[in-house]
């Protein structure tokens, strides 16, 4: 029997919101808690203030212990208390008719105004600020400039918050340059941080690295002090944010050291909090561990201490350590118990329920029931009231109706839902609103109302849309998981739209499917690449061949969908039943024994596999006269060569040229210019960082020079600068690297082994780029002829599907596994040979490339052809 919570509840909280408010992004998603320190997502904006106040200010009573308290209470998350104070003390300003220190005060009420979502009055503020400072034309004074940049800064953060992006930079420039007037070092920093939040929101990212490179050229020259401190972590974490994660730790390091020879506990806590997070961006729960109890240990502050064991605990969970949880999780409900209601806490006793839910669901012993949890969000709710925070409410309006879908009390779930959601949209949230429409969604769904629960699915997808560059810049610091909170919007929907019931062959219904499957192939590769690279105006890749057919594999929890793309004829679906664990145990089954080269046992899985993703659709390929499959390939799915599927007479490459492509949204195809097209190419033969050598390459190498015009780059020729150069300096439109290297689902651990070091994936578009006066020259063909996926992970292939992305060449052919050296050469030899004729595509050559060595006795195990594929424009 259930407890009707909502009963209990619903008095103190629940009232229907009206007018409208817009956004004030702050990056929560599932609880994010709020620190005062500047951090990467949030502007950098600081309360002004004075070191000395005007003699007219000191005629007032009290009135720098007055504006220290409100800074206080501003930095403790007490908005309402800083908003009293500073209110007071405008009047005495007014009084006194100081326009300088009006224009000070209304800055500061600006900023709190924006903190508690009431953006009128911020505005109107800020607007006040800016008149009474434009007023004192004349007044040139060093104090003067200070005040206005500080005003510009504030007026930045209200365009960013109410999504006016351009509008911020605009005025973050504006502030950078009255701050460099009034020879203020510390406010270029500021500025320019800010700076690089605009440009990320305007998804510019390269000019985003660029201007927080210069703030930490400036923060080099600065002495030693709190606001360098700040300045290198505000940096390391924006530098987290697009995944620079090396350098992340490396700043964040730097900073650290500051902290620590000053003796500054507040900085050297923060610090390590930030590196906790680098580690666990990093996915190496353990460091991010021991860097939590370090800020823990050291914290001064309680709120400090409470953040870091927040993460800690999120950690925790991660790891399924459920002991430590278990009493870490008491410790923290004791400590916030204590502390008094500001912004800081609630979003504190948010991100605790957000964890204390995920212990709940994983049926850990001892763990907090549904009424505990309850009660929590519900005090939470009333403090949200009282601090008057819109966007606090909307986020725990929401969960409190998660908790209640929980319980299956699905009536109360959905009012509640519904009450957040019209709340979220109300003031502009879209981080919070897409989950409530997740959430409204999955309600109705169990209700029995599909086109209402579609409706609300598709309302989630094209919110999530909306914040691809956001999300990719989501901070680690909050309880936030690709993979548990986007992908599945995604994928149930693909769900509903394709189920009998609701499709039916509707035309409509499937290409929404396909739409949203190939946004969540883009979606993911963002998420991969910790950056929205792909905005990129392209043309659907498969109206340009209309001898290509497209298959969309689909792996959903209950079944694998097929979407079948024919040129000229309508969409086509079919499915299989079987749960996920199912399918993904045979893939796993025939890439092991493909690798192992078992002599058949391949064939049986090899074969399943064939019948679910092909054999519905024999007769309409047969009929519909293509050359070319091009498979939209999905999960595991992406880590076995669709070329070595068996039909139990011949293998699909002999019936079919194969391509991949993670999208027909990418890039559009570009044949390569024949017989006059040149190679770089580059390999190893020796053994480096304790990789084999390869013995085989020289030859490799030797051969396609044979074939057509090369630069070759061997053992100590082969490194990142000479490549680099080479590039530059030359137009090559095919790159040509032997060496070993490796795919993987992190990003971190994809790499090209050169002779000096490893090429990581963030280093390929910048080694690959074509100067500015080339730009119409484009490497066509990348070729990693010696590289393998990651053992053992399920999404390695990823990898590869992020460097032919990031490395921005038209097509990039490459190899699933490592394969016999002789093989790869022989193969090689002949690719490049076909690639001379010029009526044959890419895919094409590869697949008479393929079958020659499939014909040879030699090399008739698909471990030796297979693994070869080609990802990205196919012609």
């Amino acid at each position: 029997m259930y407890i009707n919570l909502y009963l209990l509840l619903r008095k103190n909280y629940l009232r229907r919101i009206h007018g409208r408010l817009v956004i004030f992004i702050i990056g929560i998603l599932l609880g994010l808690v709020f620190t005062l320190l500047p951090i990467a997502g949030t502007v950098v904006s600081v309360a002004a203030q004075n070191s000395s106040l005007p003699s007219m200010v000191q005629n007032l009573p009290n009135a720098a212990q007055q504006e220290q308290q409100g800074r206080q209470y501003y930095e403790a998350g007490q908005f309402l208390e800083a908003l009293k104070i500073w209110q007071q003390i405008l009047q005495a300003y007014q009084s006194q008719g100081d326009k300088l220190n009006q224009a000070r005060v209304l800055n500061n009420l600006s900023l709190s105004y924006q903190q508690l979502g009431r953006w009128s009055q911020a505005s109107q503020a800020i607007s006040h600020s800016l008149e009474l400072l434009n007023a004192k034309q004349g007044d040139r004074s060093l104090e003067k400039l200070k005040v206005l940049a500080q005003a510009l800064n504030t007026q930045g953060s209200l365009q960013l918050a109410t999504g006016k992006s351009q509008a911020a930079l605009t005025t973050w420039q504006a502030a950078t340059a009255t701050y460099t007037q009034a020879k203020s070092e510390i406010g270029v920093i500021r500025s320019l941080i800010n700076q690089s939040q605009a440009l990320k929101s305007l998804g510019l990212y390269r000019r985003a690295l660029s201007t927080l490179t210069q703030v930490n050229q400036i923060l080099e020259k600065q002495p030693d002090a709190p606001i360098k401190i700040a300045g290198l972590r505000s940096l390391g974490s924006s530098l987290r944010l697009v995944g620079n994660l090396e350098q992340a730790q490396q700043v964040l390091q730097q900073s650290l050291a500051i902290a620590q020879k000053l003796q500054s506990p507040v900085d050297i806590s923060a610090a390590y909090l930030d590196l906790g997070n680098v580690a666990r961006a990093k996915e190496d729960p353990e460091s991010a561990l021991a860097f939590y109890q370090k800020a823990v240990a050291i914290a001064p502050s309680s709120i400090l201490k409470i953040r870091s064991q927040l993460n800690q605990l999120s950690t925790l969970i991660d790891i399924k350590q459920w002991a430590s949880a278990q009493t870490l999780w008491s410790q923290i409900q004791s400590q916030l118990a204590n502390q008094p209601p500001s912004r800081v806490v609630v979003y504190a006793q948010l991100n605790l329920a957000g964890s204390l839910i995920r212990l709940k669901q994983a049926n850990v012993p001892n763990a907090p029931t549904i009424v505990n949890i309850a009660q929590l969000v519900a005090t939470t709710i009333q403090q949200t009231k009282n601090l008057e925070d819109k966007q606090a409410q909307a986020y725990a309006l929401g969960k409190l109706g998660g908790l209640y879908e929980q319980t299956q009390q699905w009536s109360i779930a959905q009012d509640l839902t519904q009450q957040a959601l019209v709340l979220a949209q109300a003031i502009n949230e879209p981080e919070i609103a897409y989950r409530w429409q997740w959430q409204l969604g999955r309600l109705l769904k169990v209700q029995g109302n599909l086109e209402g629960a579609i409706a609300a699915y598709t309302q989630a997808v094209s919110t999530l849309q909306s914040l691809r560059s956001d999300l990719v810049a989501i901070d680690p610091d909050i309880q936030f998981s690709f993979r548990d909170s986007v992908e599945p919007v995604y994928r149930e929907l693909v769900s509903l739209l394709l189920q009998p019931s609701t499709s039916k062959g509707d035309q409509k219904s499937i290409i929404q499917a396909r739409q949203v499957i190939e946004s969540l192939q883009l979606a993911e590769l963002d998420n991969f690449l910790r950056e929205a690279c792909l905005d990129r105006k392209s043309t659907q890749i498969d109206q340009f061949d209309p001898l290509a057919g497209v298959i969309y594999p689909i792996i959903l929890a209950d079944r694998l969908e097929v979407i079948l793309s024919l040129p000229q004829q309508p969409l086509r679906h079919y499915a299989t039943s079987l749960p996920q664990d199912q399918l993904e145990s045979i893939v796993e089954k025939l890439r092991k024994n493909l690798v192992i080269r078992s002599k058949e046992d391949f064939r049986p899985f090899s074969q399943q596999l064939y019948d679910w993703l092909i054999r519905p659709a024999e007769t309409e390929l047969a009929n519909s006269g293509i050359k070319t499959l091009v498979f939209v390939p999905d999960g595991v799915l992406r880590n076995i060569p669709m070329a070595s599927l068996h039909d139990g007479n011949q293998y699909l490459v002999e019936k079919y040229s194969i391509a991949l492509t993670p999208s027909l949204q990418l890039l559009p195809p570009k044949r390569l210019p024949q017989r006059n097209f040149k190679v770089l190419g580059a390999g190893l033969t020796e053994a480096r960082q304790g990789f084999s050598p390869l013995e085989y390459v020289e030859q490799e190498l030797k051969q396609i020079k044979s074939e057509v015009p090369s630069v070759v780059l061997l053992n100590e020729e082969f490194t990142s600068n000479n490549l680099k150069s080479y590039l530059q300096s030359t137009f090559f439109p095919i790159v040509h690297i032997a060496t070993h290297g490796k795919f993987s689902s992190k990003a971190v651990e994809t790499f090209i082994l050169a002779w000096d070091d490893r090429i990581k994936i963030n280093d390929l578009d910048n080694l690959l780029q074509i100067p500015e006066q080339k730009k119409q020259q484009t490497v066509e063909l990348l070729v990693l002829s010696a590289c393998e996926t990651a053992t053992g992970d399920k999404r390695a292939a990823l990898g590869l599907a992020g460097i032919a992305v990031r490395a921005g060449a038209g097509s990039t052919l490459a190899t699933l596994w490592s394969v016999n050296d002789q093989a790869t050469a022989n193969l090689m030899h002949r690719f490049y040979q076909q690639l001379r004729n010029t009526k044959q595509t890419k895919a094409e050559a590869l697949r008479n490339s393929q079958i020659a060595l499939l014909k040879d006795p030699l090399y008739e195990h698909p471990v030796y052809w297979a693994p070869y594929i080609l990802v990205g424009d196919w012609l």
